[in-house]
């Protein structure tokens, strides 16, 4: 089990769990800082001196083969796997060049040293710098509402409601800052994969061209090398598709915590102070507690933590409640207070205090008070809205109406699917198509009116706007499960029998949608869309978990995974029934799969895949990186990884004649309309025959 997944929403209730998560990824982060700082010495000792040069190098394979990158979530896909395994293989190639005592190249402080001293200083530092404010603030914070709860309600309401701004202002600051941290922390946990293997391959290509007698060897190892290079592409797009979802995410939280706290065991929790009494004459304290409350069970505990004395557990306190009563500021010289009383101890009350009147008031309602708030602490899991898109006799004609003018207009358009269209004409698009008296006079194969961009972008806006993801919320994590183990074979046979789980009408646009996209994949020399790429865009449009989470968004890459099995096996998925006795999967495997090993031609042939990465080490060009949005990410690789048949690119010319089957005649329809919201970026490229450059322009 890797790291897990920070929750924005736990930024407001910020609990121990949370802490303890935090302290985790500061420490992974810690971790790989001290092995990166190391890696720099030992890479300055191979140019300061070739006597030390061999000492050095069995140091640095003895670092990458110990070495190993933790993860968010419960599995990586197979191309971190890859990542991974990755610094073993580095490491038995450097124990092949230890008798190879030649002097390495003064390159390698601009290929290795430099860019892990820039990852190192400016992302690593700048993480340690965010949590010297975290940690500032969340002193600051609890401070000042220490003090602020010490106020008397005998004061002046000016007085008082001042304080109470005051206090307001700093947690709200607290939360934006913590919400920054937490993003932070989990995007340099992502980014440091490819950030630190893209300038281990510089290095090694360096050492290629200094050990003549290691010609041999470089042979043996470009394969393997082009395949971690599009191990590292296929983590980067995921990567990107991933950050922005994130970034979505927490900026819906900040602008209403409330409405997105996640489902919870408890009716209530969070951080009460109960008044602790002593004896007299020391008269009573009040001890800052982390209660969780259970109305069915009326099951309260109560477990003292200070944030500032390293967030270390104190013993908890369980009981069950009998009643609560609101304390009113003439009994009690503290606001928002209220009794609660045992039901193992009557007549003897806990006094409790609340941050705010809020808050107090939301405890009254779960504890069952007097006075009650519409809303309650843990809201269940809000349905996305539905559109007015149905999968309806409609919905398969405007499927298949934009299929088969992609199909006869655009199959060999460069970008296909991944260049959106203007988000105003695909309205207009989608408003023709879903009227009943202007559907049939809508010639999408023959009119110059609609650019291909505008059909593919309403297309994915249709399946997106479905009330409930093409291959549903249900077998969500069912499809999520093989993705993430097992063996290629496995993966495959798994998908087949969850596809025919499907509903008919589900199952059947499902196979009209991945006949298409396998077509498209097929002419991916002339429109750059394989079946990885095809993944990235596709993978969100047809499968959502029903609540979002960070966790949930942590496993976008395996949505990817899942529809570049579709579009690879579709014959044998949608044309065949599944294995009667194959069992469903319900675990995941604990035995990722080997890396590919380093092979010569010589030694053995293997199947040749057309590869066309973004490539640092072998060709270092300057280039401005743009920033993508989720569906257009740089289209790296020409190939899926996902499982070893090789992506048949030999299939060229116009579509076949079987494509006027998506030709549906018209029926009746009902009134709906799909709401737009595409960027107007566009993909350019230009090919060649080392590698391909994606850059977004606006």
């Amino acid at each position: 089990m890797g790291l897990q997944p920070l929750e924005f929403s736990d930024c407001y209730l910020d609990s121990p769990w949370f802490r303890e998560r935090i302290r985790a990824h500061e420490a992974e982060l810690e971790r790989t800082n001290k092995f990166i700082k190391e890696l720099i010495k030992d890479g300055k000792n191979l140019i300061a001196a070739t006597k030390s040069l061999s000492a050095a190098q069995r140091k640095f394979a003895h670092s990458l083969r110990d070495f190993k990158f933790e993860f968010i979530g419960d599995a990586e896909t197979d191309d971190e796997r890859c990542i991974d395994a990755s610094l073993r293989e580095f490491s038995n190639f450097l124990k092949n060049l230890e008798e190879q005592r030649e002097i390495m190249a003064l390159s390698v402080t601009e290929t290795l040293i430099k860019p892990l001293e820039k990852f190192r200083k400016e992302q690593l530092g700048a993480v340690k710098e965010e949590k010297k404010k975290f940690d500032k603030e969340t002193e600051k914070n609890y401070s000042l509402i220490d003090k602020h709860l010490n106020l008397s309600a005998k004061k002046k309401d000016s007085h008082l409601q001042e304080a109470d701004i005051q206090v307001e202002q700093n947690r709200q600051h607290f939360y934006e800052l913590s919400l920054e941290y937490v993003c932070k922390l989990q995007e340099i946990q992502e980014r440091k994969k490819f950030e630190f293997v893209e300038p281990m391959l510089s290095f090694f290509q360096g050492m290629f061209t200094f050990y003549h007698q290691g010609h041999e060897l470089a042979k043996d190892f470009n394969h393997y090398k082009m395949e971690l290079q599009i191990n590292i592409q296929n983590t980067r797009n995921r990567f990107e598709g991933t950050r922005s979802e994130v970034e979505e995410l927490m900026n819906k939280i900040r602008q209403n915590p409330k409405d997105h706290k996640r489902a919870s065991q408890f009716t209530a929790e969070g951080y009460l102070y109960v008044q602790e009494k002593r004896p007299a004459p020391f008269g009573s304290s009040w001890v800052k507690h982390y209660c969780m409350y259970r109305k069915a069970a009326k099951k309260f505990n109560i477990i003292p933590f200070e944030h500032r004395s390293g967030g270390k557990l104190g013993d908890g306190e369980v009981f069950f409640l009998k009643e609560c009563t609101k304390r009113h500021t003439d009994s009690i010289d503290r606001r928002f207070c209220f009794d609660v009383e045992a039901a193992d101890r009557p007549g003897a009350a806990l006094t409790m205090q609340a941050f705010s009147e809020d808050e107090r008031k939301q405890w009254l309602e779960a504890l069952g008070g007097k006075e009650a708030l519409l809303h309650s602490f843990n809201r269940a899991i809000v349905p996305r809205p539905e559109g007015s898109a149905q999968l309806d006799k409609m919905g398969f004609t405007i499927l298949r109406k934009c299929i088969s003018a992609v199909e006869t207009r655009g199959i060999n358009d460069q970008g296909l699917y991944r260049v959106v269209g203007v988000s105003s004409k695909v309205q207009r698009l989608l408003s023709m198509l879903m009227d009943v008296k202007t559907c049939n006079e809508v010639d999408l194969e023959n009119s110059v009116d609609w650019e291909v961009k505008t059909i593919t972008s309403a297309l994915k806006q249709y399946l997106r706007s479905l009330p409930e993801p093409l291959m549903t919320y249900e077998l969500h994590g069912d499809f999520i499960v093989p993705a993430k183990s097992g063996s290629p074979e496995s993966r495959v046979n798994a998908i087949h029998f969850l596809v025919h789980k499907l509903p008919e009408k589900n199952k059947e646009m499902l196979d009209i949608l991945v006949k298409h996209l396998t077509n498209v994949s097929n002419h991916s020399k002339q429109n750059l869309m394989t079946v990885a790429n095809l993944g990235v865009v596709f993978g969100p449009t047809l499968m959502r978990p029903q609540e979002e989470t960070v966790a949930a968004i942590m496993d976008l890459k395996f949505q990817n995974i899942v529809v570049e099995i579709l579009i690879e096996n579709h014959e044998k998925i949608f044309r065949t029934l599944p294995d009667a006795t194959f069992p469903e999967p319900v675990s995941l495997s604990t035995s990722p799969p080997n890396a590919p090993p380093r092979q010569s031609k010589r030694q053995g042939q293997r199947t040749k895949r057309p590869v066309a990465v973004y490539n640092l080490c072998l060709e270092l060009e300057d280039g401005d990186s743009a920033n993508l949005s989720k569906e257009d990410t740089p289209t790296g690789n020409l190939d899926s990884l996902s499982s070893p048949s090789p992506t048949t690119a030999a299939v060229h010319g116009p579509p076949g004649p079987d494509k006027n089957h998506l030709l549906a005649d018209g029926g009746s329809f009902g009134d709906w309309a799909s709401p737009v919201n595409n960027s107007g970026s566009l993909l350019v490229g230009d090919p060649c025959e080392t590698c391909r450059y994606w850059t977004s322009v606006g």
